[in-house]
């Protein structure tokens, strides 16, 4: 590393983006836009952006293509050709003799100057980087304007190690690039273990996050810079795509000082929440270039959020609500659901599902004879729906969003290939009580949702006068019963001395073991919960492991 002459001021651009993952020549292309707009009308020295920014986040076995490593080198030259007048830092995959490692370099004047590895790999959770990447082992520290800025990869600055490492080797500001997902809370998690290592080191820093939806995985931005002290002195705003300069300065005794900037205030968990789902929505839907989205509204409040969602993430234009009654449909389902959809603007239409289903139950008369009406007559009216919506999706090119939550998948309480079929779930993690908040709070920014939508008893209107709570245990209880067993592992006795009831955890621990094969079937969904169904929450379908007291039934399909 060439020495450079101290400088009085270092402004670093912070790049909070948005990538498609595997489009390499395009994020190169993204990349050289941002660097030339901060350099020459934002007058940055350096411009930083996220982790493997250059192949997006999450690559996953696109890393095991050797055609992938050829785009990233390309790309990495193009990149570094293209950029001269500016510093820039990036996150890309390196592969280096026959090892691959999570890398950050510093380009410079249509080169390489530094590279560092990224040490810490997470393999938890949604993370699974151990399959891919070695682990680097020393630490990187760059001049830049005069200013030594040590560079780290976001589970660097998680544990106490590589961040000390940087500073031992002269750094006194921190660059952490990263690609850290969102889960409800997170905002708060990274800022004490951002704190933890500034307070150990003394040393201000630099976090800088992608912004934007992969699959399940939705991404929050929120970069901000940390004094020396442990005060965010400035912050980009959540969920936006930005590119903010944050200043830095010299003391007399050679620290870096951060100049304080704007500090975007935090947004409310339910604001949070929302905003993460119709990110999740939107990018899925245009990166996967649908024409739009379908939904089946059947006057309930789940199919109800789900609209307002896709409405928020795509406009009115690009949606349209099918209401597909059955003889159980009550009168006020089709007029609550024709009531949000013109309150939304979406092309709205009623399909009666009643010839298909007459149709579906004359062809199994000889099949069903002798035998009593129950859950398999409910199940074809969702599949009559969910062949409706899916011909619909078929001859318009617009994605089937599906509009369960995550009490009803926890337990089955959903139809294979009925409401389950679609393309995208939006509030698959969302319980159903925070469904109920969800509304609420879309309804305090312009009330699309029926009040009575929000008060009736839902049900699923597969059955005379049928509710949820006939099957189910009230919402309340049940989802504080499912966010012990499946966001915090707690066993069913640890549940019980809790003071639920015995026979109520044991059912409800028993339907969420003998689920797992429908959870397999269902389409991907925002993540939005610290432990979502999917990469994030992994159990085999078979299994003879029995945590409900023998209650594990073999074999059949759950209700609905």
């Amino acid at each position: 590393m060439g020495r450079r002459a101290v400088s009085e001021s270092l402004r670093i651009a912070m790049a909070q983006l948005d990538f498609l993952v595997g489009d390499v020549a395009g994020n190169a292309e993204r990349m050289i836009a941002a660097a030339t707009r901060a350099r020459t009308a934002l007058g940055a020295d350096c411009v930083v952006f996220p982790e493997l920014a250059l192949t997006g986040y999450p690559p996953e076995d696109l890393l095991l293509r050797p055609a992938m490593n050829e785009r990233i080198r390309a790309g990495l030259d193009r990149l570094a050709r293209e950029t001269r007048g500016i510093d820039v830092i990036v996150g890309y995959p390196r592969l280096h003799g026959d090892q691959l490692y999570n890398a950050a370099s510093l380009l410079r004047d249509g080169g390489i100057v530094a590279t560092y590895h990224k040490q810490l790999l997470p393999n938890y959770s949604v993370f699974d980087e151990k399959r891919y990447f070695v682990a680097g082992a020393e630490p990187c520290v760059v001049s830049i304007k005069g200013f030594p800025v040590g560079l780290t990869v976001c589970e660097d600055i998680w544990q106490p190690g590589p961040v000390e490492q940087c500073v031992d080797a002269g750094a006194r500001l921190i660059v952490n690039i990263n690609a850290s997902p969102f889960h409800l809370g997170k905002r708060a998690e990274r800022e004490t273990a951002l704190r933890a290592r500034v307070l150990a080191t003394r040393v201000p820093m630099l976090y800088l996050n992608l912004v934007g939806g992969q699959d399940e995985l939705v991404f929050d931005g929120e970069s901000f810079v940390m004094d020396a002290a442990g005060a965010v002195t400035q912050r980009v705003t959540a969920w936006e795509q930005e590119i903010v300069v944050a200043e830095f300065r010299l003391d007399a005794d050679g620290r870096v000082i951060p100049v304080p900037g704007d500090v975007s205030p935090p947004l409310s968990d339910d604001a949070s929440l929302y905003r993460a789902i119709v990110l999740g929505v939107r990018d899925y839907i245009d990166k996967n270039r649908f024409s739009g989205a379908v939904i089946g509204l059947s006057g309930g409040v789940d199919s109800a959020l789900t609209l307002a969602i896709a409405v928020d993430a795509l406009g009115p234009a690009r949606v349209e609500a099918v209401m597909m009654p059955s003889r159980y449909t009550a009168d006020m389902s089709w007029e609550d659901a024709q009531a949000e959809a013109a309150a939304l603007g979406v092309d709205y239409r009623m399909i009666p599902i009643e010839p298909a289903f007459e149709a579906f139950l004359a062809m199994l008369r000889g099949e069903f004879a002798g035998m009593r009406v129950d859950t398999a007559e409910e199940n074809i009216q969702a599949r009559c729906r969910g062949v409706i919506l899916m011909a619909i999706s078929n001859k318009k090119g617009k994605i089937v969003l599906t509009t369960g939550n995550k009490s009803e998948l926890a337990v089955g309480y959903a139809t294979l290939y009925g409401d389950m079929a679609g393309g995208y779930a939006p509030i698959k993690d969302v319980p159903k009580t925070l469904v109920y908040r969800l509304a609420r709070y879309r309804n305090a920014l312009a009330a699309v949702i029926p009040e009575r939508v929000l008060t009736r008893a839902p049900s699923a209107e597969l059955a005379p006068d049928q509710k949820d709570e006939d099957s189910l245990p009230p919402y309340p209880v049940l989802d504080a019963i499912l966010e012990r067993y499946i966001e915090r592992d707690m066993a069913a006795e640890e549940i019980i001395a809790e003071g639920f009831e015995a026979a109520t955890v044991m059912r409800c621990v028993a339907l969420v073991n003998r689920n797992e094969y429908k959870r397999r079937q269902a389409p991907p969904g925002v993540r939005v919960s610290r432990r979502a169904f999917g990469r994030d929450r992994r159990y085999p379908i078979t299994s003879g492991f029995d945590d409900a007291g023998g209650a594990r039934r073999r074999g059949g399909e759950s209700p609905n």
